[in-house]
């Protein structure tokens, strides 16, 4: 069922933070290579450290849950480890002794707004089958669910190394359960503050079983750095519509 006319319907508390951010964080346009998402969509992106998530929730205007660490999903103490250890020292390369003064600060800030956004946390064990379930229940009552694969061991790079796994179990699940949803792969670029949204392909079509899981990540990955790399001039030109759908 189509989305209807968006309305933000975060808590009171948490639109008003939304709204002073929105006095620091330059808008970010959002083009479609195909209509704007008006249906509960899997998305998958890169990342930009905090970058992606923030133009989604800024300025996305569509309903959604992130998937995230459950490490930052499970309270303050457990939060202040993750960003100061995984975040900021391993994935953006600071100093951990910075990382560790600068999170005294951020880590109780950042805990306000992921209770603000209520994310579908994420495990590397047999906890797992709680993302799956809960992203399924999200999908059916109309909401999008935004995903960021990248491995990003090296850091967030601007072209992707390659995708984890984890949604092609979503994928694989939905498809037995006979529920199909579409499923698309989007590229931020920071620089421009422009985030590019691909034509969506149905999970039933994606998952029909003439590919591995693998080679699905493979294949998204490469989709969401070709389109990190496109030139949306020359890509306007060869639209059959002769334009994109832009939002702003």
């Amino acid at each position: 069922m189509a989305n209807q006319e968006y309305k933000d319907i975060r808590k009171p508390w948490f639109r008003f933070v939304k709204k002073i951010m929105r006095l620091f964080i330059k808008e970010t346009e959002f083009v479609y290579l195909s209509k704007k998402i008006d249906e509960p969509t899997i998305i998958l992106s890169n990342h930009v450290g905090t970058a992606a998530p923030l133009a989604w929730e800024l300025y996305g205007k569509l309903p959604f849950r992130f998937w995230g660490a459950s490490e930052m999903n499970s309270g303050l103490v457990s939060l202040y480890k993750y960003q100061t250890r995984v975040f900021y020292h391993e994935k953006k390369h600071w100093n951990l002794h910075l990382a560790r003064l600068f999170c005294i600060i951020a880590s109780p800030l950042t805990n306000m707004f992921y209770k603000g956004i209520n994310l579908i946390s994420t495990y590397h064990d047999i906890h797992f089958t709680k993302t799956i379930s809960e992203s399924i229940r999200t999908l059916e009552d109309g909401k999008s669910v935004i995903i960021f694969p990248e491995i990003s061991d090296k850091g967030y790079l601007d072209v992707l190394e390659g995708f984890h796994q984890g949604f092609t179990v979503l994928g694989s699940i939905l498809t037995k359960k006979g529920k199909d949803f579409p499923i698309t792969v989007a590229y931020y670029r920071k620089n421009e503050k422009r985030y590019i949204v691909d034509k969506p392909i149905m999970v039933s079509e994606l998952f029909d079983g003439k590919l591995s899981r693998e080679e699905i990540a493979k294949k998204l990955c490469d989709r969401c750095n070709e389109l990190g790399q496109m030139d949306l001039d020359k890509t306007a030109d060869t639209e059959s519509e002769h334009k994109l759908a832009v939002n702003h």
